[in-house]
């Protein structure tokens, strides 16, 4: 028995993945023989535990569907490996990628990332939305992110659980980890990896949960960096008041109302933002994470 396995803990969340999920948990066995295998059955109707206590598997369940993200905090926090490979139980993630996140891993990233290749996305317009996502999130972390939305990825346990709280229950929990352990300073690694069709049906709605990723990505740039968000408005503002001011004077040559409230609305947000950033500082500092 390895140290590596005797140390590693890997959780699946599953709804309803009765298809995929035997295969995927013999073959995670077959390679990982001393891992714990942690499965958070989601509230599913179609025998998921069962199938997965018959592969020996650990079962969590809950007794209805709170959502992916409470599925992964769940399994997280019954985990008692101290590192934790988080992975989807559809067929979508190979098991035999994850001795790969482990290698790199074991190289001193807190967190290593399965990013998926471009042919493996599951349609033009999930890869358009994906790489906004990246490049968003690029800009308000600082650093390059090749996948903020994938759900493979093998985490430190004790970080990883610092930021439970963070996460939401949704789909998007892959959002505020990846940004969070950027912004707290930990390493973070990517493997690229061919995702494979998913058994059964995808639990992700296009339009709800694109919107959600939207929100999460500015709510985590807002807690723990304003000014990247604050910044832009206050220049917008400047901008937009300034050269309300330079049409206004060369018309009627005189400064109106307007300029005026827009380059105060610009100083405002401007200091608001400042302020932020102090306070998060302060927050961050004191929390022993700084």
């Amino acid at each position: 028995m390895s140290d590596n396995q005797a140390r590693l803990t890997i959780v699946i969340p599953a709804k309803n993945e009765s298809r995929g999920l035997p295969a995927v948990l013999a073959e995670l066995r077959r390679l990982h023989p001393e891992a714990e295998l942690i499965v958070v059955d989601d509230g599913s109707s179609d025998g998921t535990g069962d199938l997965a206590r018959a592969a020996d598997a650990r079962v969590v369940s809950h007794p209805y569907s709170v959502g992916n993200g409470a599925a992964v905090k769940s399994g997280v926090r019954a985990a008692s490996g101290s590192t934790i490979v988080c992975m989807d139980g559809d067929g979508q993630h190979a098991p035999a990628d994850v001795a790969r996140l482990l290698e790199l891993h074991a190289q001193g990233y807190e967190m290593v990332v399965g990013a998926r290749t471009g042919d493996s996305q599951a349609s033009m317009g999930r890869y358009a939305a994906n790489t906004l996502y990246n490049v968003l999130a690029s800009w308000i972390v600082g650093h390059r992110i090749q996948d903020l939305t994938s759900g493979f990825r093998a985490v430190d346990a004790a970080r990883f659980r610092e930021f439970l709280y963070l996460l939401p229950n949704g789909f998007s929990y892959p959002t505020t980890i990846t940004m969070t352990f950027f912004r707290a300073g930990y390493r973070v690694g990517y493997v690229p990896i061919q995702a494979s069709q998913r058994e059964g049906k995808s639990h992700i709605r296009p339009l709800r949960d694109g919107v959600r990723f939207l929100l999460i990505i500015f709510k985590v740039g807002t807690l723990y960096s304003p000014l990247k968000l604050f910044a832009p408005i206050s220049l917008a503002f400047f901008v937009t008041s300034f050269g309300y001011y330079l049409y206004t004077f060369l018309t009627d040559h005189r400064l109106t109302n307007m300029s005026v409230l827009l380059f105060i609305t610009s100083v405002l947000v401007f200091l608001i933002g400042l302020v932020s950033e102090q306070i998060t500082n302060l927050l961050y500092s004191n929390s022993g994470r700084g």
